[in-house]
């Protein structure tokens, strides 16, 4: 099984950037998600999302979904971000562990983000590309949204701005509403495992150590940037687990396989 922990690379130097140019825009959409999270959650039904994210005669089908999403507009309701966003694992080019191909050029556009002040219009459109080729590659990638929504912001492209927080604000919900996070009973729920580091940056936290856990649990130590506190966090892997070793069987041990209870 793949290590979680080879994730962390991946967002390294993130809660620097969000703090000093993307947190401020987003701190109205997580207090959102901190406060509606609160009033439902629950995992998700696995067998209902494929069921109707593979159905084209479903409401829910991930193509029309995907549609939507990656248009400039907010028609979609809460249930159509659920189903969009669980539904991601059961599309034929479904991997976890996918990475950007774009990350060459994501490393050399690091320090625009952290210019904030006086980028130039080719700065700016550079940032916006990236993120478009970044987001047309995996639209889940909410590191490139965030970044998507910050370069509309600096273009004064509010509406677009203004769309893209919405959607952002969506995935996050939907992460949030998968559970508490308290304990491996009430574990969220996430596509990518980078996503879990990114649900925390973006809400205001910052992730001081991750462990894999068995059967299939990470478990995630978060400090809040605000009041210092930390808190353990768990997110369950197993429906992820298993579609990944589904699409990639060479890659599983008889030890990968996840079990039907935790032991």
């Amino acid at each position: 099984m793949k290590n979680p922990l080879s994730f962390a690379a991946g967002v390294t130097g993130l809660r620097k950037i969000l703090q000093k140019t993307i947190l401020p825009v987003l701190l109205v959409a997580a207090t959102a998600v901190s406060a509606r999270a609160e009033v439902t959650t629950g995992h998700p039904d696995f067998e209902k999302i494929k069921a109707e994210t593979t159905n084209p005669d479903s409401r829910y089908y991930y193509p029309k979904l995907l549609k939507e999403f990656m248009s400039n507009d907010t028609i979609m309701t809460d249930d159509d971000y659920h189903y969009f966003y669980y539904g991601t694992m059961f599309q034929e080019d479904y991997n976890p562990y996918r990475e950007n191909p774009y990350q060459k050029e994501v490393e050399a556009t690091k320090p625009l983000y952290f210019k904030q002040e006086n980028l130039t219009k080719a700065e700016c459109r550079q940032i916006e590309q990236l993120a478009q080729k970044s987001l047309d590659n995996n639209p889940l990638d909410l590191t490139q949204m965030t970044y998507r929504v910050y370069v509309y912001e600096k273009n004064r492209k509010f509406n677009h701005a203004k769309i893209w927080k919405k959607k952002l604000d969506s995935i996050l919900l939907v992460i949030a509403r998968s559970g508490t996070g308290e304990s491996p009973e009430k574990a969220r729920v996430v596509v990518y495992p980078i996503n879990e580091f990114e649900f925390f940056n973006l809400s205001g936290g910052a992730v001081k150590s991750q462990e894999f856990q068995e059967p299939y649990y990470d478990k995630l130590e978060v400090v809040n940037r605000k009041s210092d506190k930390t808190t353990t966090n768990y997110f369950d892997l197993r429906e992820m687990l298993e579609q990944y070793y589904l699409k990639h069987p060479e890659e599983q041990t008889p030890d990968d396989a996840p079990s039907s209870t935790p032991d």
